[in-house]
C-alpha cells in the first residue's frame, strides 16, 4: 500500500487566521526535513540579526493512519531596536532555505520550488514593517522601501553564508522535533540575544 503524500499544514498566520493546507509534493520524511530547513532558516537568520529565538519546531500528526499533517513554527520575541529589515529577511529565509534544501538534496523541481513560497511569512513581514512605518511591497519597490524580491535576494545571500548553521539546526530539529533558542545558539556558535530583564 502506498502512503498518501503528507499535507503541509501551517497552523495560523500572525493574525490568528487559519492558513490553507496544501498537499506536499514529497514523501513524509522529505517533507518533514523540508519543514525543518524552513524553520531553521527563520531561526538562524533571526538570531544572526539579534532577535531572541524562543524555539523552532516541526509539528507532525497522523489523524488517520497514513495521512500525515506536517507543519512548523519558529517563535521569536521582538524588542525595541530589532532591525526591521532583519525581520523581513528572516521571514524570507524560511522559503529560501527550503528551496536550497530541495536543490542540495536533489529534490528540486519547479513545482516543488513554487510550493515553498510561504505567502504567510511575506504578509507577516509586510504587516509588521507597515506598523513601524517601513514600506515593503510584493510587486514593486515603494518609495523609501524595498520589494519582497529585494528582501529575498538579501535572504538568499545570508542563507548562503549561514548554510552550515542552517543545515545543522535543520537536522537537529528533524531529529528532536523542537529546539530552544539556547540549543540553537549552542550548536551554531551564534548568540541568542537575551530579552530585557533576563526573560528567556
Amino acid at each position: 500500500m502506498t502512503a498518501l503524500a503528507p499535507t503541509i499544514e501551517p497552523r495560523s498566520d500572525h493574525k490568528g487566521e487559519p492558513l490553507p493546507a496544501r498537499v506536499s509534493l514529497l514523501g513524509y520524511e522529505e517533507t518533514r526535513l523540508a519543514i525543518a530547513f524552513h524553520e531553521a532558516g527563520h531561526a538562524v537568520l533571526a538570531m544572526s540579526y539579534g532577535f531572541h529565538v524562543v524555539s523552532a519546531e516541526v509539528i507532525a500528526r497522523e489523524p488517520v493512519p497514513g495521512d500525515w499533517r506536517v507543519g512548523g513554527v519558529t517563535a521569536l520575541r521582538l524588542a525595541t531596536g530589532n532591525p526591521l529589515w532583519g525581520f523581513a529577511t528572516q521571514a524570507a529565509a524560511g522559503g529560501v532555505s527550503e528551496v536550497r534544501y530541495l536543490m542540495t538534496y536533489g529534490l528540486w523541481t519547479p513545482e516543488r520550488a513554487a510550493a515553498c513560497s510561504a505567502d504567510h511569512d511575506r504578509q507577516h513581514a509586510i504587516d509588521l514593517l507597515a506598523e513601524q512605518g517601513a514600506r515593503l511591497a510584493c510587486d514593486r519597490v515603494p518609495p523609501g522601501g524595498k520589494s519582497w524580491g529585494q528582501v529575498r535576494g538579501i535572504a538568499l545571500r545570508k542563507v548562503g553564508h549561514l548554510w552550515r548553521e542552517i543545515r545543522t539546526v535543520a537536522h537537529a530539529i528533524n531529529e528532536n522535533t523542537k529546539l530552544t533558542g539556547e540549543q540553537i545558539a549552542a550548536m551554531t556558535g551564534l548568540t541568542n540575544t537575551p530579552m530585557a530583564g533576563g526573560a528567556a
